[in-house]
């Protein structure tokens, strides 16, 4: 079978009974190429990013389609893909031939991402992570390959959504592949390989972190709805982000899950809240997390994330086994203070862009090789059960996590619909406190 083959039977599958013929309608705006048609379904920084990647691999691709809630975030997306498709940000190689996205094909509002995915053959989902359940369901439906940004949900009832759906692109043999890049970058694949062959024994605790100052805060303006003020300024809205412990720690924790065999904790316990990030701009996430978590057989994690300026930052993972450590990635030392392995990062591809290269010649190739949505999930899940257990206070299990139905999602979408949080008088938001909030 094929490159255009296969996509042709992934899309077939997700029609079911409806024949290619019968879709043919559907893709008529859509330029005639035996290129890999793309597009790209949130186009923020990390959505125009993944595409300027998609566009570097080696394959015969083309950008056709975009989409986003705001109209002006799909044309400064188109702006900078053409300002710098020819610069460095693109490797020297002038990618605007592979570009070729007219205005009636850049889509804006909260149902763009449907009118998209009839265009393409691969589809980039990059928006706030509290849609990813809706738009990886909706792309695997109708047929296409995924690339996704982590998290891929920011509540259980999200997770066990990404959970069916993946099985079901599975299934339809439809590659996904989830943003969790540490999976691509060389250091890692070689640290994780030896650690999990034995080179430190048995793992009894690791220790991971995402210590940094904080990112970006968007101000309010007039003649914004509380909807758009809040999907503008979505990182502070756990509807939206899942608070920075699923945003951004979700990567060490997914080495974690990685190292101790692809699993996940049993239970958690820990404490957090908002010391520094205390303004009403800050939205209701806390701006520290520690999380002990429990893996079966008894390992344990530890777990620190903080967003506090002019503090001490770490980004890193750290495991300890009955022979050894591995006290930094790319390093291995035996416990009489030996270096066992050391992994030299001259040299090694950029791990963004090694996910779209093997992802898109994996599709090219006709192949099924890349089913990343249920480990997607669980890392997304290891995240929230953290969420969970600072939130609450509580010793939280993964069971009992994972089969919540507490959804934080709104009923409807619309920029004049109300989100599931609102401020007080004073513009201030509900934040949770440990011993009061419930989170099932």
């Amino acid at each position: 079978m094929d490159r255009r083959d296969f996509v042709k039977a992934g899309a077939a599958a997700a029609l079911g009974g409806v024949t290619l013929s019968d879709a043919l309608p559907l893709r008529a705006s859509t330029p005639s190429s035996d290129a890999l048609r793309i597009g790209v379904i949130g186009c923020g920084g990390r959505g125009t990013g993944a595409a300027v990647q998609a566009l570097s691999t080696n394959q015969d691709v083309k950008l056709v389609a975009m989409a986003d809630a705001f109209p002006d975030r799909v044309e400064s997306s188109f702006r900078n893909l053409m300002d710098t498709a020819e610069d460095s940000w693109s490797g020297g190689v002038d990618l605007t031939p592979r570009i070729d996205v007219p205005e009636e094909r850049r889509f804006a509002g909260f149902d763009a991402y449907q009118k998209v995915l009839p265009l393409v053959d691969v589809v980039i989902l990059a928006t706030p992570p509290g849609f990813r359940p809706m738009h990886f369901r909706a792309a695997v439906e109708a047929g296409k390959h995924v690339f996704m940004e982590k998290p891929v949900a920011t509540d259980a009832p999200g997770v066990r959504s990404v959970l069916e759906t993946a099985a079901m692109a599975e299934e339809r043999k439809l590659n996904v592949v989830v943003g969790l890049q540490r999976r691509y970058q060389t250091v890692y694949r070689e640290w994780v390989d030896r650690i999990r062959a034995g080179m430190i024994g048995e793992v009894i605790l690791g220790r991971v972190y995402w210590n940094d100052g904080g990112v970006w805060v968007r101000e309010r303006q007039a003649e914004q709805t509380e909807m758009e003020y809040q999907m503008r300024n979505w990182y502070y809205f756990t509807w939206l982000c899942g608070d920075h412990i699923v945003e951004q720690h979700i990567h060490n924790l997914d080495v974690a899950n990685w190292v101790l065999g692809d699993s996940h904790p049993v239970r958690a316990q820990g404490q957090g809240g908002r010391l520094v990030r205390t303004g009403p701009d800050h939205g209701q996430i806390f701006d520290h997390h520690m999380v002990e978590f429990e893996y079966e057989g008894g390992g344990r994690l530890l777990s620190q994330c903080r967003h506090m300026p002019n503090t001490a930052r770490r980004v890193s993972e750290a495991f300890h086994g009955t022979n050894g450590t591995a006290p930094r990635p790319g390093e291995i030392v035996s416990a009489s203070g030996h270096v066992l392995f050391r992994h030299d990062t001259e040299g090694d591809p950029n791990p963004y862009q090694v996910e779209h290269d093997e992802l898109f010649a994996a599709i090219a190739a006709g192949e099924f090789r890349y089913a990343d949505g249920e480990r997607g999930a669980r890392a997304s899940m290891t995240a929230i059960l953290g969420r969970m257990a600072t939130y609450s206070g509580q010793v939280v299990e993964w069971e009992e996590a994972l089969a919540s139905q507490l959804s934080l999602m709104p009923s409807r979408y619309a920029w004049d619909a109300p989100p599931p949080v609102l401020p007080d008088g004073n513009g201030r938001y509900p934040v949770p406190v440990p011993g009061v909030s419930q989170v099932f």
